[in-house]
């Protein structure tokens, strides 16, 4: 898995209770046919279970994972916790170039940090500040959560003017 975040965000859904194909796909926002393939390989690897269940309406197909596939996830978000502690680390002492260089080293890896909720969504805005970037340089619009805020915000105020009960901070970069 160390070539493929797809396939650990796939696993990781299905250890989060996401036991259906559809609803699989939909959470990963990863083509029918893709997917497929990807679950395919994870089953093959013992990481996951299909298993067909009888219901009212027909059979139909439940996945979960097996205890390798739980250790498996459990063991690379603990991984991409270390990486993003060091991007953290990087980002806290002003080190750009380095921060700079450990970002495009663990580019793949961003939209996995994101799905499993590892990254500070304001840290990791607020790295791209201080390097000048934007984010979407690294994470395809379509992956970027609705929670990360530009700051362009008025503060509620509908008349577009200032607000002078704010704060104004300076964080020295």
């Amino acid at each position: 898995m160390e070539s493929e975040p797809k396939d650990l965000i796939v696993l990781g859904a299905i250890k989060h209770g996401v036991k259906k194909f559809e609803k699989i796909q939909k959470m990963t926002q990863i083509e029918p046919k893709e997917l497929n393939l990807i679950l395919e390989q994870l089953e093959k690897r013992s990481l996951i279970h299909a298993k067909e269940k009888k219901g009212w309406f027909g059979t139909k197909i439940e996945i979960t994972t097996t205890d390798k596939g739980n250790k498996e996830v459990d063991e690379r978000v603990h991984e991409l916790q270390t990486k993003w502690n060091q991007m953290s680390l990087l980002y806290k002492t002003g080190d750009k170039d380095k921060l700079k260089e450990e970002m495009e080293n663990n580019k793949s890896f961003i939209p996995t940090m994101m799905f499993f909720g590892i990254m500070d969504m304001m840290m990791f805005s607020m790295m791209f500040s201080m390097m000048g970037m934007a984010m979407s340089d690294y994470v395809a619009p379509e992956n970027m959560p609705d929670t990360v805020d530009s700051g362009m915000d008025d503060g509620g105020m509908d008349d577009g003017g200032m607000d002078d009960g704010g704060f104004d901070f300076d964080i020295g970069f």
